[in-house]
Order: C-alpha cells, then sequence, then structure tokens
C-alpha cells in the first residue's frame, strides 16, 4: 500500500513538474512572440510611410514635367492614375494577410513601372533635365527608393525571425495556443522591387 501511495505521489511530482515546465515555456513564448509579431508590425508602418514619403513627392514632380512643351501626357497620366491606385490601397498592420500585403505590393509595383518610365522618357528633353527643380526631385525619389528598399528589407528580415520563431519545436505547438499563423514577407517581383532609373548625367541629352 505505501508503494503504491509512494508511485501515486510520484507520478503527481512528474504531471505537476511537466506542467510547470510547459506553462513557462508557454508563458516565454508568449512573451517573445508578442515582441517578434510587433516588430513584423512596426517594420511594415515603416515601409507604409516610405512609400508614402514617395507619393508625397509625385504632384511636385508631375507639375515640374507639365511645364515642359509637348511632354507626353500618356506617360504622365499613368504616373497620376498609378499614384490613385496606390494611395487608395492602405493595409493595418493589425490585419497583414497575405492577400491584402499581395494588393499594396501590386499598386506600389505599378507606380514604380509608371514613375520608371517616366524618368526613362525625361532622356528625351534636354531642357527639363537641366531644370534645377526636376533635378532635385530626381534626387528626392532617388533617396526614397533607397529607402523603401531599406524599409521592405528589414520587414521581410522580421517577418523571417517570426516566422522562424513559431515554427520551432516546441514553439509550433504552443503558436497553436495563443492564435501566432505564419507572415508572408514581400516577394521579389519587377514591379515592387526595381526603382526607377535615375540618371544625373545631362552630358547624354544635349
Amino acid at each position: 500500500m505505501k508503494t503504491r501511495n509512494l508511485a501515486l505521489i510520484v507520478i503527481l511530482a512528474l504531471v505537476v513538474l511537466v506542467g510547470g515546465c510547459v506553462g513557462c515555456g508557454a508563458v516565454s513564448f508568449q512573451k517573445r512572440g508578442v515582441a517578434l509579431d510587433e516588430n513584423v508590425k512596426a517594420k511594415f508602418a515603416n515601409v507604409q510611410s516610405e512609400y508614402q514619403r514617395r507619393s508625397d513627392l509625385i504632384p511636385n514632380l508631375v507639375s515640374t514635367v507639365k511645364g515642359e512643351a509637348n511632354f507626353e501626357q500618356s506617360t504622365l497620366e499613368n504616373v497620376i492614375k498609378a499614384r490613385a491606385s496606390a494611395t487608395q490601397v492602405r493595409v493595418d498592420p493589425n490585419d497583414l494577410t497575405p492577400e491584402k500585403l499581395e494588393q499594396f505590393q501590386q499598386a506600389q509595383g505599378q507606380l514604380s513601372q509608371a514613375l520608371g518610365r517616366l524618368l526613362v522618357v525625361t532622356e528625351n528633353y534636354p531642357n527639363l533635365r537641366a531644370n534645377d527643380a526636376f533635378r532635385g526631385l530626381q534626387a528626392q525619389l532617388e533617396g526614397t527608393e533607397n529607402r523603401i528598399k531599406v524599409a521592405r528589407n528589414d520587414f521581410n528580415t522580421a517577418v523571417q525571425e517570426y516566422n522562424t520563431a513559431i515554427r520551432t519545436f516546441p514553439n509550433n505547438f504552443y503558436a497553436g495556443w495563443f492564435g501566432f499563423t505564419p507572415k508572408q514577407p514581400f516577394q521579389a517581383d519587377p514591379g515592387a522591387e526595381r526603382a526607377p532609373t535615375v540618371n544625373f548625367d545631362t552630358n547624354n541629352s544635349k
């Protein structure tokens, strides 16, 4: 009888010990998971901020280009339309689904392509390329495109760290408890990854 009671005590002690370890592990993961999740959201907010910075530059760019006689109107209209579409796509970092991220990326990619075509066309207008205001806007766009690239890379790094954490054993076991699901990074596609070509050498246009 004593042996049986001792065995029960040992089993109960093991259950309590294991349960305690599981509980501590769950609490620890939950804290880390929240921190990683918040980091992803913050990095995506930075991405949106940089894209907004670019969007804010475009009206001045379009206004400057309009001052050039006989400039290709279809190219300008494509930029204006692409900007309008891109500014309408806003994504809540708290609801960053793969579908919404893809929609956001496509809209911004279309604007990148339209800007790229605009800057290529300006090669045919030496007077425009010699315009100080236009050159200043080019420089700002180039800097903004670089900032966008950095922000996107930071976001993808944060997503990778988060996804790795929730898929690693035993974290994958806890992740289901707390509702942590994998997140979608930015995909490398020509529309969103390629920055508009900015050429400051006006000698080729003379």
